[in-house]
């Protein structure tokens, strides 16, 4: 994979770069070569008149039909619906989110997070926020990646304010919805079909296909919570 080269130039090319390899993380990371950031133009990138891969996250979700959010060490990316059920099941451990309370294994304040947007569809982040009564934004901001981590919570969309031309400006409002309530059925009939470790030893087997001169550990480094 990292001889690819650079050319995701389009919200297209990223589409088919996620559904080929299934997990793609967007920034560098500890393997060489796994993320967009490595296989797209530097130009491409934070442009003031140009869209990259940036701009490209809410059509690339559309698109591709994929979950995106932070599931790589707190940052962000892309898993395709091939892998996000086994991805989740590894990562929750089997457990749907008020079993992961009541056994004491998530804090008081996720719940109150997670229980804000649960059965409401998606939601933009400020509203979801004002819903939880969670006040401090680094406070919400923490829970909503410790969910994400854990693959109870999803990025559905990115929102843009609009200039006098109609024109989108701005880093984007995030929509989340539970991957449930977003996927349906495409989720839920296959989240917990396999005992926990079954889907982790098949992620690890696809991802050591990919990268066949990175070790175990490089690669549990990426798939692990």
């Amino acid at each position: 994979m990292k001889n690819i080269g650079r050319n995701i130039t389009s919200a297209k090319a990223l589409c088919a770069m996620v559904d080929k390899y299934g997990f793609l993380p967007l920034f560098k990371n500890n393997i060489e070569g796994f993320s967009v950031e490595e296989h797209t133009p530097p130009r491409l990138w934070f442009a003031p008149d140009v869209d990259g891969p940036w701009e490209w996250k809410g059509p690339v979700i559309r698109m591709a039909g994929c979950a995106y959010g932070k599931f790589f060490k707190g940052k962000a990316g892309f898993i395709s619906m091939k892998w996000f059920p086994d991805f989740a099941n590894y990562r929750r451990d089997g457990y749907d989110f008020d079993a992961r309370f009541d056994d004491g294994l998530a804090r008081y304040s996720d719940k109150v997070i997670f229980d804000a947007l649960y059965g409401s569809g998606d939601m933009l982040s400020r509203i979801w926020r004002q819903k939880s009564g969670v006040k401090k934004r680094g406070e919400f901001d923490a829970a909503v990646t410790r969910l994400q981590m854990l693959c109870y919570v999803t990025t559905t969309d990115f929102e843009y304010a609009v200039d006098k031309n109609g024109s989108p400006y701005g880093w984007g409002l995030a929509r989340y919805s539970t991957p449930e309530e977003h996927f349906g059925s495409a989720f839920t009939d296959r989240v917990y079909q396999k005992e926990p470790e079954g889907s982790l030893e098949i992620i690890l087997k696809h991802l050591q296909g990919i990268f066949p001169d990175e070790d175990e550990k490089q690669i549990m480094r990426i798939i692990k919570a």
